[in-house]
């Protein structure tokens, strides 16, 4: 199967880095795209920007191969999503050419004429990748390999408390009452009441923005729906965080609250999105009411798409869909995005020989994580690829603290910072 290529799915940072990897590791790469550009769905937060440097976004591999093609990425700053785009990941897939095939949607994964429960040669077989492209046309393209960095994006959470959309949800998002994306112009909702909910990166980024909008706009109404005791966790780390954007953005949210330009409602677990009318109420669990709002942004994480392996061997935990090596490394009940170790090819293996999930679908639901740690993944996976396993088994990552003690739960005294030395990588704002 030497002769067949590494089948990447995704077009994103970590796939078109895999690329690069496999293709200095001399190993030709294929890899899938269903957007109609690389960085299809860094495109869609454009306008948001990363908490992290430009030299802490940008692949090794990947920097080697655009400078061989003349192409000089920035190296300082704290770019926005689209000048990642622009100046990063299009130039690599240009550099990369035709290995890249933008609207090519990857459907299935499965081994040629083995389905799950065969076990007989199964190793042996190529992998099929089922694919449709731009023009609706279905395409089997065979693999010596698959690393499905395909991501979460298009899956994100509901507002409901329970994992599942709350009564009425979807009927206020078809209305056009509720969002699961931070809107690029957020100037329409002046002099609205906006609901929001969630405690990740996203949502302290749209609490900003709404509260900045509040200033600009006296009637705004802004109130913050989180299900955990306090917003302190959701607020980072302050002086303690090692990334100073990082830093910034939860500093800055928090003076907003202390100016009274946002109403943080704690313990409040989403039960019911109500219309009202041309707007919404949303209802917890215990009865409390918050609205009549205008808009309400469910931004509580993201999901991966398990169906896509279905026709495969892996081995998924029970509670984050995450790769199950991972999972005691990423768990969001006991880790901040401060506090995860870098993972490579042992914590990433599946019962499936040479299929990986890498990038942010290798996390699953978890929210912690980060660019580099997702650059450090590939790197070690190609190696093993290759054949190098010293170099698959080294890990080549510091991370910084965060100064946060915790990540999804509600959380006593004891704090998880990462000791010095531990495996780094650097995040990026999620959208």
């Amino acid at each position: 199967m030497t002769a067949l290529p590494v089948i990447v799915i995704g077009a994103g940072p970590q796939g078109l880095a895999a690329a690069a990897h496999l293709l200095e590791r001399g190993i030709e790469p294929l890899v899938l795209e269903r957007g109609a550009a690389a960085g299809a769905a860094v495109a869609e937060w454009g306008h948001v920007r990363l908490f992290s440097a430009w030299d802490e976004l940008v692949d090794p591999a990947s920097r080697r191969l655009l400078a061989a093609a003349g192409v000089a990425v920035p190296t300082s700053g704290y770019p926005k999503g689209a000048a990642w785009v622009r100046d990063y990941l299009e130039p690599l897939a240009a550099a990369l050419g035709d290995r890249v095939r933008l609207r090519h949607e990857a459907i299935a994964v499965t081994r040629a004429g083995r389905d799950k429960v065969v076990d007989a040669g199964r190793a042996e077989a190529p992998f099929v990748v089922h694919a449709v492209d731009g023009e609706g046309r279905e395409h089997r393209l065979l693999a010596r390999a698959v690393l499905d960095a395909s991501g979460t994006w298009a899956q994100p959470g509901p507002a409901g408390a329970d994992g599942a959309p709350a009564l009425g949800e979807r009927a206020a998002a078809a209305a056009g009452l509720v969002g699961c994306r931070i809107p690029a112009d957020v100037e329409h909702l002046a002099g609205r009441h906006v609901a929001v909910v969630g405690a990740g990166h996203s949502a302290v980024h749209a609490v900003l923005r709404l509260a900045e909008l509040a200033e600009r706009a006296p009637g705004t109404r802004v109130s913050w729906l989180l299900r955990r005791a306090s917003a302190e966790g959701a607020l980072g780390g302050g002086e303690a965080d090692a990334l100073p954007q990082r830093a910034a953005l939860g500093t800055r949210t928090r003076r907003a609250i202390e100016r009274g330009l946002v109403e943080v409602v704690t313990g409040f677990r989403t039960a019911e999105v109500a219309i009202v009318g041309d707007q919404a109420e949303v209802v917890a669990d215990d009865g409390r009411r918050i609205g009549p709002v205008a808009h309400v942004l469910a931004l509580t994480g993201f999901r991966p798409d398990t169906a896509l392996l279905a026709g495969v061997r892996v081995a998924l935990d029970p509670s984050l869909d995450a790769v199950a090596g991972l999972a005691a490394e990423i768990d969001p009940n006991v880790h901040s995005c401060g506090t995860v170790a870098a993972t490579g090819v042992a914590e990433l293996a599946l019962p499936e020989p040479d299929l990986f999930v890498l990038g942010a679908k290798s996390y699953g639901r978890a929210p912690t994580f980060l660019a580099l740690t997702g650059y450090e993944q590939v790197r070690s996976v190609v190696a093993h690829l290759a054949g190098d396993h010293e170099a698959a088994a080294r890990n080549e990552l510091v991370l910084p603290e965060t100064g946060v003690c915790g990540g999804a739960g509600d959380f006593g005294g004891g704090c998880c910072a990462a000791p010095a030395g531990a495996p780094q990588a650097t995040a990026t704002a999620a959208p």
